[in-house]
């Protein structure tokens, strides 16, 4: 029986996920919820299901929900996930959170805890880890390609020109930055972090950010809501990670990655690799894959791109908050006990 499934928040990004959930085979959106009552009506009108106008509503009216793709947005894109997610995990229901988890780490680290002590599968859509290229990357890291590893450089921007709170080019880009970082490198240990603001902007809209992780390597990343390349030209993501016997270099999310070895010239570059041709299509792998756990009944704990790694992600966004605010080194264990 495919699986039953919902929309909360069908907005842009929400109708991405609703229109995965029409053509995947393994799936059936039979709901879409949003407070704005025309959208949610249309919305279900061009999808041929159910509408519905608030998370209390649809759980009161019975209907079968197997997953539900939690697509609102609010302040820093994640002002508005705390109280739906809140309703649908304390009813047993699947979450798969866009990015942010939330812009307020005291309600990430509620919904993570709620999910694990019922033992509900919570993920958020970090999509970057899910393309062909950076599974091909990882396996290289797993498979000692790269020997000991030592470094990773990473940049990721986009123009927006968006002006909302100071902190909005952290908290709405850069939990996939902070994920990939470590999908790669692992545990974060310490961050330091520089921010500048672009021409004309009122938010830290550029930062620099330096890394040590737990393991022991370093690195850094570059992010912007300002820089981009010539017209047409995508600019990304390019992630560049080095070892005692090689390296890659992971460019534009998704579309080319390559092996450097340190001691030959036998370079190994991959254009294509299959599954996607540019960066929407990651939206199509990330909740394919959720589908796929979902319908397969894997275990809470064992969610890729879990709803406690976004936390983490998260996470490493407030110390490099507080480093840049306070003009120090912050040491991962310090935001523990920070709201």
């Amino acid at each position: 029986m495919a699986l039953q499934a919902a929309v909360v928040g069908i907005g842009n990004i929400g109708s991405i996920h609703a229109g995965i959930y029409v053509e995947n085979p393994k799936s059936e959106l039979v709901a879409v919820c949003d407070i704005d009552r025309e959208k949610a009506d249309r919305k279900a009108q061009e999808y041929g299901c159910k509408a519905f106008h608030s998370v209390k509503e649809m759980l009161d009216s019975g209907i079968k929900l197997d997953a539900v793709s939690m697509a609102t947005k609010g302040e820093e894109n994640g002002g508005d996930h705390f109280e739906p997610t809140m309703e649908l995990l304390s009813a047993g229901i699947p979450v798969l959170g866009e990015k942010p988890i939330s812009n307020r780490i005291g309600e990430a680290r509620k919904m993570v805890t709620l999910a694990e002590e019922k033992g509900v599968p919570y993920a958020i859509d970090l999509n970057h880890r899910f393309t062909p290229a950076a599974e091909r990357a990882r396996a290289w890291l797993d498979e000692g390609r790269l020997g000991t590893p030592h470094m990773v450089n990473m940049r990721m921007w986009i123009n927006n020109p968006a002006e909302t709170s100071p902190w909005f080019h952290l908290r709405a880009l850069h939990p996939h930055s902070f994920d990939i970082l470590r999908y790669f490198c692992g545990e974060v240990k310490r961050v330091a972090c520089f921010c500048s603001k672009g021409e004309g902007r009122a938010i830290w809209s550029n930062a620099q950010i330096l890394l040590e992780f737990e393991n022991g390597m370093i690195g850094n990343l570059a992010g912007s809501y300002d820089a981009t390349g010539p017209s047409g030209s995508f600019g990304l993501e390019h992630v560049d990670v080095s070892g005692s016997k090689g390296r890659f270099l992971l460019e534009e999310a998704c579309q080319a990655l390559t092996y450097y070895p340190r001691h030959s010239m036998e370079i190994e570059t991959y254009r294509y690799l299959g599954g996607m041709l540019h960066f929407q299509e990651t939206f199509k792998s990330r909740i394919g894959a959720w589908i796929d756990q979902m319908s397969d009944g894997v275990p809470h704990d064992r969610i890729a791109g879990s709803g406690r790694e976004g936390l983490l992600a998260q996470e490493i966004i407030e110390a490099a908050i507080v480093s840049w605010e306070e003009s120090r080194v912050v040491t991962m264990s310090e935001m523990a006990g920070r709201e």
